[in-house]
């Protein structure tokens, strides 16, 4: 419904992961290297880490346009153990046949398609996205499917990708042997204030508009509420172009992203940080700070 009036040719803020309106921060750019470095190298196990709606989805999104020919990929974004067997949700990810089969049926047959793959010189990489909805006995399936070798090759990589969660079950004592085979991981943070605001900036110039639709400081309270949250940011911002729109305003400025962050506190289905939270938060560190500064 905004789109005609501020000139876009599509929303900027959508919730889906779209790897085309990617945008690398810090953060963001040294995660996608590891996951390059790990490919590369051919790492056993790959983590990536991070909190809810930090855009780990859209980073994997971005790395299976990126993929190599000489790489065959498969993806579980859903898996759940309630829903079906491990070995079936492989087969599936590969495209590979896995209905009415039993456990040692579909190991044989994920062996021989792998085993394919790598005389065809391919190799094969495993995604596990949400990978923290898996159980313990999940991860120790898929230590075990990462001993499948061919003679100096790593012939099946896997990447796993969640939430902290995932990242404390990995430190788990019965889960030692899997933490040793991870050659590489990484925790995914929030953007800071200065990477939310290019965010802002790069989404609406990617969504076909090229000026300004939210002033700077506009941009710096989206940050305060969203603690730098990409998802957090993106609903913020798709709702501040609905009120902008409605009050005929060409420019999302402070008052209208203010109206929006009260309206959704009040709803209390998403967490934002208030002005008075941050004005709490910024009283406490200076008090820190002259505490410390008292001391020495």
């Amino acid at each position: 419904m905004y789109k005609r009036f501020y000139g876009l040719k599509e929303k900027p803020f959508t919730l889906l992961p779209d790897p085309r309106f990617l945008y690398m921060g810090h953060q963001h750019s040294v995660a996608y290297a590891m996951l390059e470095y790990g490919l590369t190298n051919q790492a056993g196990f790959s983590v990536i880490v991070g909190d809810v709606g930090c855009g780990k989805t859209t980073l994997i999104r971005h790395l299976l346009n990126e993929v190599e020919n000489g790489i065959t990929v498969g993806l579980m974004s859903s898996m759940h153990n309630s829903y079906g067997r491990l070995l079936q949700w492989v087969m599936m990810a590969f495209d590979q046949p896995y209905r009415n089969k039993s456990d040692i049926e579909l190991f044989d047959d994920f062996v021989d398609f792998i085993i394919s793959e790598y005389a065809q010189g391919r190799r094969t990489v495993l995604i596990v996205d949400e990978a923290q909805n898996l159980q313990i006995s999940t991860l120790e399936e898929l230590r075990m499917l990462s001993n499948i070798n061919a003679d100096q090759d790593q012939v099946i990589q896997l990447i796993l990708v969640g939430q902290p969660q995932l990242g404390d079950m990995l430190k788990r004592p019965e889960l030692e042997q899997f933490a040793q085979r991870v050659a590489v991981d990484y925790y995914l943070s929030a953007f800071t204030e200065e990477e939310t605001v290019e965010y802002i900036h790069h989404r609406v110039v990617c969504a076909g508009q090229p000026s300004k639709l939210f002033s700077d400081v506009a941009c710096s309270q989206v940050y305060q509420a969203s603690r730098g949250t990409p998802r957090l940011i993106n609903i913020i911002c798709d709702t501040a172009l609905v009120y902008g729109y409605a009050g005929n305003k060409a420019v999302i400025d402070e008052e209208i992203i203010q109206n929006v962050i009260e309206d959704k506190t009040q709803t209390g289905i998403i967490r934002l940080t208030t002005g008075e939270e941050t004005g709490i938060a910024r009283a406490a560190g200076q008090e820190s700070a002259s505490l410390q500064s008292s001391r020495t």
